[in-house]
């Protein structure tokens, strides 16, 4: 998990939140990266690779040191991991004869540099501690590209505190960021740092490097106490140089001890850091990211460093002290105290091995005493090899030399743990290297001292505790090749074993028997440093890396460990951005091009009708969308258009839901409009909210029928009023193609429809089209305000017109219709005798020509139009007056307020349930006179009333004509004799006019009375009866003209 140091964070902190604890994942806390949509473009930019890539060179050097948390120790940073200085000469196997070196030294004219002795005479925490006057082992200083430095232990990780802290503390890595960025030449950048507790991994590059590094990813491991806590573990960075070479540097500091169970827990470490280590997802330089994060082992190059603490096992580490003391005495002069303390402790027969092993090493090494090497001539100051008299010198080969320090080397590394644990496939195995080891063990040492290791009473035996591993992408496949190959070779020997061939295998030396425990377990370490060889990386390029030297800087005297470091050249393809820059536009437009050709693509034409209705004077004559010009109240308005494939692959088309406003109807396309596609949809689903498609061929063609019908009242009215438009947009969507919207519009003609009562009085004496252009209620705008606010506001007639034209026209077409009947001798029932409710209901009339009809009253009403110039000439009077009466019982259930409001029903009910509570009904009269004097409060509505009663009553006298019946059989015709008639009830004609008001009154009583929406049950049905017999009530009082 990636550790963020932080001193604020609370002590309850969860495990997981602990530095190192867990590596982060897609899987925890974040949702799975999304791959980019360009990835087929970062694709085809790639294979053109060689054209904007070019072979660079870079020096990296990697450096480690355990400081054990001492002070002083910073300040020896610059002098030996940037400068290069502390490394022995002597102790090294290293010669700084070489011409690099005398260049270097030529700078420092005739400096000798300081001796042993002086140094270590001279040491203080305040100063550096490395040999004045050194020249460095180059490369230094500007010719490094990177420098990568791991620290183990800058804070005291032995102490329970900093062991249990669960948070990193930044203070400590201050000093170590300003000693590193004081000793490197200027223009060098920090790219990447990270801390774990006492663990510190930074990066710098040089001003040239910096911006080629891109997708810098660091994060921390702990596999200290309870395998999480940071006091051991591994920091690692992430980085990727010139968009091109993935690079890892991992920062550990292992389990210490020298027991087994150290050894293994070391191990255990080892493939924490392996299995834990996530980095976050790498960007490319085209935008590309991969979809997760990668761990160690997918990178192309690795860098493995810090204090591993594999140790020298199966030898007694007071031997190794002494035998190695004897090639480090010869570093001092023979009255210094180092010097003198070395030669005490190599007297001190502590240990009959040491002693035998000192004997051995005064032997001569040959018969020629010339040749002769012992322990005495070493102590004269100078080194083994520069002691013996060959006759060649560049010919002498320490390693053939048995008292030489290369030999002693050899010999103690054949007991390395880790070597042994690469050998045996337990740790480090899977394609890990190191450089040759010739520079002594790294720890450990009095502090303060060059040669003088531990001789406090622990003693601990030396150690090539500090390591430098490394792994390329080449060598990770080559080590699981290898194991594939074993695998199927075991795997064959089994089979081969199972067909009875042992006998034979065995004749054959079984070529294919492997033990991993034992097999290779005698091979010495290979720690060649064979010329580079091609490394293909994960971005398919060709690098190269070769070791120059790995060493330890035997002179840095501030720690008991020596500081370690190796520099690594690569040569790596680097991606110049001008370059590719240039390739991924021109990659742009090719696949843009490919795409565009393989992409349907679809033509829209639209049918523009060329009426008078269409034309729209507030905008110009070139509207690219679907105009439907004027729209009216329930008329169907239908425009067409014509989608064509016009592209060179099919196209699947289909309308999606569009893009609406807060509160808006959501859907393909709004309320009033329907779709209608000339041919079934490929799913042919009826479901009118499912997504139809329709896939057309190339040249193919599809017509679509879009109909415009405002029949909503609260549509209505909200266009009246100016709150609404007929305006949207429609999108049809092309599968794997772009979007096109096609936008819609239609110019609301003002309609009485929908109005209130209150309104209607208002409009002017040309009917509702004449507000066509006057403001609406509410609306700022000045450009339509009507001339005269004050006569505009003022009452123009005691009920609207448009009622009086309607009820006018039902009567006088009731008379015509019965007289056409009587003329003509039609054969059958009369619509009124066959219907009680005609011509309000039950019509004879067909839809389609009633429709037509309806539409013309609607027409005449808007515009004060007479009904009978607008009729067509071949409707007859039933038809005429059906389609009045129809539209009538619309408008009055259209009406906003009714004819009788809530507010006058609640009055009115109110009275009829008192009434009824005192037992004592009224008479008809008296009951209509009060329901007239409540309904009259509001006058307009009064008088509306009376204009439809009166006309019921009207057209009930047409159709059931019981006057004229009573007369024709010389009955008294008085109002007495009247009622004594209708409450007859053997009278045939008073039954059927009952059946007729009872007909009437229930289909005006549902449109003139408006009750609470909020009404239900019980309590409905009773009020609709109330409802009902107060028109019943009116129609029983005139019985033939009105007397």
């Amino acid at each position: 998990m990636a550790s963020n140091s932080s001193l604020q964070r609370p002590p309850n902190t969860r495990i997981d939140t602990t530095p190192g604890a867990f590596p982060s994942s897609p899987a925890q806390g974040q949702s799975p990266t999304v791959v980019s949509s360009q990835l087929s473009l970062s694709q085809a930019v790639h294979e053109r690779k060689a054209e904007y890539t070019r072979l660079k060179r870079i020096k990296v050097k990697v450096g480690t040191w355990n400081v054990a948390s001492l002070s002083g120790t910073e300040k020896d940073i610059g002098g030996w991991f940037v400068d290069g200085k502390g490394v022995s000469e002597s102790l090294s196997g290293l010669s700084l004869g070489g011409e690099e070196a005398s260049d270097n030294k030529d700078n420092k004219a005739d400096a000798v540099v300081e001796s042993v002795g002086e140094q270590e005479a001279r040491r203080s925490k305040k100063k550096p501690t490395v040999p004045e006057n050194d020249p460095g082992l180059p490369p230094t200083g500007e010719e490094i590209g990177i420098y990568a430095l791991g620290l183990q232990e800058i804070v005291d990780v032995s102490s329970v505190t900093e062991a249990l802290r669960p948070y990193s503390d930044p203070h400590p890595t201050k000093k170590w960021k300003q000693s590193i960025a004081d000793g490197l030449p200027p223009g060098y950048q920090r790219i990447a740092e990270q801390q774990l507790i006492g663990l510190y991994l930074v990066i710098y590059a040089s001003s040239a490097t910096a911006p080629t590094i891109s997708s810098v990813s660091t994060t921390s491991v702990g596999t200290g106490l309870g395998g999480y806590m940071g006091n051991k573990g591994a920091v690692t960075a992430r980085i990727v140089l010139g968009e091109t070479t993935r690079m890892v540097f991992v920062n550990c500091h292992l389990t210490a001890g020298v027991e087994k169970g150290s050894l293994e827990r070391r191990n255990w470490d080892a493939s924490q850091i392996l299995s834990r280590t996530k980095f976050d997802p790498v960007y490319d330089g085209g935008g590309v990211m991969e979809e997760f994060g990668e761990g160690i082992g997918d990178e192309d190059f690795c860098f493995w460093f810090g204090d591993l603490n594999y140790r020298l096992e199966d030898m007694p580490g007071e031997d190794v002290r002494r035998l190695l003391m004897l090639h480090t005495r010869n570093e001092y002069g023979k009255a210094q105290a180092s010097k003198q303390k070395i030669e005490h402790e190599l007297a001190n027969p502590e240990s009959s091995t040491f002693h035998r092993n000192l004997e051995a090493a005064n032997q001569p090494s040959g018969d020629d005493s010339s040749s002769t090497h012992t322990a005495a001539d070493s102590s004269s100051g100078q080194s083994v090899a520069s002691s013996t008299t060959l006759s060649n010198q560049e010919a002498y080969d320490p390693n053939s030399d048995p008292t030489s320090l290369q030999t002693t080397l050899s010999s103690l590394l054949t007991h390395d743990q880790l070597h042994a644990q690469m050998r045996t496939r337990k740790a480090f195995h899977d394609g890990w290297r190191e450089g040759s080891i010739d520079f002594l063990p790294t720890y450990k040492y009095d502090v303060g001292s060059v040669g003088m290791f531990d001789s406090s009473e622990k003693r601990r035996g030396p150690s090539w505790c500090d390591r430098i591993l490394y792994r390329t992408r080449k060598d990770k496949f080559a080590y699981e090749e290898k194991v594939r190959q074993e695998e199927l070779a075991k795997k064959r020997d089994n089979e081969m074993k199972l067909q009875g061939v042992v006998e034979a295998a065995t004749d054959e030396a079984v070529l294919f028997d492997y033990d991993p425990e034992n097999d290779g377990a005698d091979d010495q370490y290979d720690g060649s440093t064979a010329d580079p060889e091609v490394v293909v990386t994960k971005a398919g390029f060709e690098d190269r890396l070769h070791l120059e030297y790995y060493k330890s800087h035997q002179r840095v005297l501030s720690s008991d460990h020596k500081p370690l470091d190796a520099v690594f050249t690569l040569d790596y393809d680097a991606v110049d951005p001008d370059l590719k820059a240039k390739v991924h536009q021109e990659m742009a437009r090719e696949l843009d091009k490919a795409e565009n050709e393989g992409r349907p693509v679809v033509t829209i034409v639209v049918d523009h009708h060329r009426e008078s209705d269409t034309t729209h004077t507030d905008s110009g004559p070139k509207y690219e969308g679907v105009d439907f010009g004027h729209v009216k109240y329930d008329h169907l308005k239908t425009r067409n258009v014509t989608i064509a494939n016009t592209g060179r692959v099919p196209a699947t088309v289909g309308f999606i839901d569009r893009s609406v406003d807060t509160g808006q109807p959501r859907g393909v396309s709004p309320p009033w409009l329907s779709i209608h596609f000339d041919r079934p949809s490929d799913n042919n689903n009826p479901n009118p909210g499912a997504l139809q498609e329709y896939t057309l061929q190339p040249g193919d063609a599809v017509n679509v029928e879009l109909t415009l019908h405002i029949t909503d009242m609260d549509m209505v009215r909200r266009l009246s009023e100016g709150e609404d438009s007929l305006e949207d947009v429609l999108v049809l969507r092309i599968h794997n193609g772009r979007d096109y919207f096609l936008p819609l519009r239609g110019k609301w003609l003002q309609s009485a429809f929908g109005r209130s009562i209150e309104k209607l009085v208002r409009i002017p004496e040309g009917g509702a089209r004449k507000l066509q252009h006057q403001r609406p209620a509410g609306s700022n705008h000045s450009s339509h305000h009507h001339p005269d606010d004050k006569e505009n506001d003022a009452v123009k007639w005691s009920a609207p017109r448009e009622l009086f034209r309607l009820t006018e026209a039902i009567e006088s077409f009731t008379e015509r219709s019965m007289a056409e009947w009587e003329m003509k001798g039609e054969e059958g029932e009369a619509p009124w005798e066959k219907e009680a409710a005609w011509p309000f209901s039950g019509f004879v009339s067909e839809e389609k020509e009633r429709g037509v009809l309806r539409e013309r009253v609607r027409e005449g009403l808007d515009t004060n139009q007479p009904f009978t110039e607008l009729f067509v000439l071949e409707s007859g009077s039933i038809q005429r007056l059906e389609a009045v009466a129809e539209t009538l019982v619309q408008f009055l259930k259209s009406l906003e307020d009714g004819i009788i409001t809530e507010e006058l029903w609640a009055e009115v009910e109110k009275g009829m349930l008192e009434h009824e509570k005192v037992k004592k009904p009224l008479s008809d009269e008296d009951e209509r006179m009060w329901i007239l004097d409540t309904v009259s409060t509001a006058p307009a509505h009064g008088v509306s009333f009376t204009f439809i009663t009166f006309m019921l009553s009207r057209v009930a006298n047409e159709v059931v004509p019981i006057q004229q019946q009573l007369q024709r059989r010389g009955t008294a015709t008085s109002f007495d004799d009247m009622e004594a008639v209708q409450k007859s009830k053997d009278d045939p004609a008073r039954a059927r006019r009952r059946e007729v008001d009872e007909a009437y009154a229930a289909i005006f009583a549902d449109a003139m009375i408006r009750l609470p929406t909020t009404l239900t049950g019980k309590a409905r049905k009773n009020t609709d009866v109330r409802r009902k017999h107060v028109v019943e009530v009116f129609l029983r009082s005139r019985l033939g003209d009105g007397s």
